[in-house]
């Protein structure tokens, strides 16, 4: 399975565009960072592990659950 990159822009709503594909995370892992410090895209630039584009963008569409806050366990 490839790992594709995506750039995320926020506002007005959510739009995901797909940058490109690599076989290896060392690959693609590299290729984010060379976008993200060059400042090409308005948007953040994401790695995603997926079967296929459809997958990758339903990933990537999903809401996060926030992480747990200290205390929390009460």
């Amino acid at each position: 399975m490839p790992y594709y990159l995506y750039e995320l822009v926020e506002q007005p709503i959510r739009l995901v565009k797909k940058i490109g594909a690599h076989p290896s995370f060392k690959e693609a892992g590299a290729e984010a960072k060379r976008l993200r410090s060059a400042g090409t895209y308005a948007g953040a630039v994401k790695v995603v592990f997926a079967e296929n584009e459809l997958e990758a963008e339903d990933l990537l569409s999903q809401a996060r659950e926030a992480p747990p806050l200290i205390g929390d366990d009460y």
